[in-house]
């Protein structure tokens, strides 16, 4: 497995550029794709709540926008107590890119770190499977 520094680099990064101004909780994600390249996205919220986007959702879609759709590590960052799981919807949007041993990085920016997979985070994940 790659390390994950170049990773934590780019999420504490990117955390900067959230556009939190309800919250005031800014989250950083970074990935890694098959080719090496990282991408990184950041929450950005907007006054009407459920239309905001998750900081894994926005790496992804920067991922998906440069033409690759696989994904071979996670890192995500918050300024909490404890490392933060992404939320239901984005735990599916990475099984969704990445196979589930892929390794994912939750952590804090005090640099408190937990490792799990996405296996981990979304057990008995809907697939394409379930739809043949």
């Amino acid at each position: 497995m790659q390390q994950t520094s170049d990773l934590r680099d780019a999420a504490l990064t990117v955390r900067e550029n959230a556009h939190a101004p309800y919250s005031k909780f800014k989250v950083g994600a970074a990935i890694r794709a098959v080719s090496g390249t990282i991408y990184r996205g950041c929450n950005v919220e907007n006054v009407a709540y459920p239309e905001g986007t998750c900081a894994e959702a926005g790496a992804i879609a920067a991922m998906v926008a440069s033409g690759e759709t696989a994904l071979t590590q996670v890192y995500v960052v918050a300024g909490s107590p404890s490392p933060v799981p992404p939320c239901g919807g984005c735990r599916q949007k990475l099984a969704e890119f990445g196979s589930g041993d892929v390794s994912v990085t939750l952590a804090t920016v005090d640099g408190i770190e937990r490792a799990t997979t996405i296996a981990d985070l979304l057990p008995g994940a809907f697939d394409a499977g379930h739809m043949a």
